[in-house]
């Protein structure tokens, strides 16, 4: 079940949010939680970290070829993982569609069998509420070069589990309004969270 007064900062691909005062400037009240949808330096990422005090769940983008080794203390990759944080579940899976054989790429076949081998856990966890990847779903938000195709399986995540948020990077753009990165799928939420988008939940 969704933390209704939970707050999380989403971020990806731009490291924007130390910049020119941008977080002292933006005024956020408070981060329970950062998830990072990739493309971003873990030395980015932990220092969010240690800015917000809040503990940061990540996946790993396809320039994201130095993430690897030590990870900070408060960053935890959770690709193919089903975590919780505070009654919240959270799936995260990484990457992006096969283009040149670099590191964190996937054909569709290879992401639907990964989707595919996380359904038992799914099942008993009670689904999930927040799926947070690299790439965009198929046909939202994505582009028709291969590399910023969307994955369908992600479609199908969707209509099947219907979390309140699918969140993603990988997708560069500038959002002069935060409600122009969001497409209503169903129930769902799907965000691009290029630089960053702050979510906020009031307890209903």
């Amino acid at each position: 079940m969704f933390n209704r007064s939970i707050k999380i900062l989403a971020v990806a691909d731009y490291p924007v949010l130390f910049q020119n005062n941008r977080i002292k400037r933006e005024g956020f009240k408070q981060v329970d939680l950062i998830l990072s949808c990739g493309d971003l330096s873990i030395e980015y990422l932990s220092a969010l970290s240690s800015a917000f005090d809040a503990p940061l769940y990540f996946v790993k983008g396809n320039h994201d070829i130095r993430v690897g080794g030590v990870i900070p203390d408060g960053c935890f990759d959770i690709h193919t993982r089903l975590v919780q944080f505070n009654g919240t579940n959270i799936l995260g899976l990484e990457g992006c569609r096969w283009y040149n054989g670099g590191p964190h790429q996937y054909t569709e076949a290879q992401m639907r069998g990964m989707v595919s081998r996380l359904k038992g856990e799914l099942r008993r966890r009670g689904g999930v509420d927040i799926i947070l990847t690299h790439a965009a779903p198929r046909h939202i938000h994505d582009g028709e070069d291969q590399c910023h195709r969307g994955f369908k399986c992600f479609r199908s995540l969707i209509r099947k589990y219907k979390p309140l948020y699918f969140l993603h990077g990988h997708i560069h753009d500038h959002f002069p309004d935060p409600s122009e990165r969001v497409t209503p799928v169903q129930n769902t939420s799907v965000v691009n969270c290029c630089g960053y988008y702050y979510i906020e939940r009031a307890n209903e």
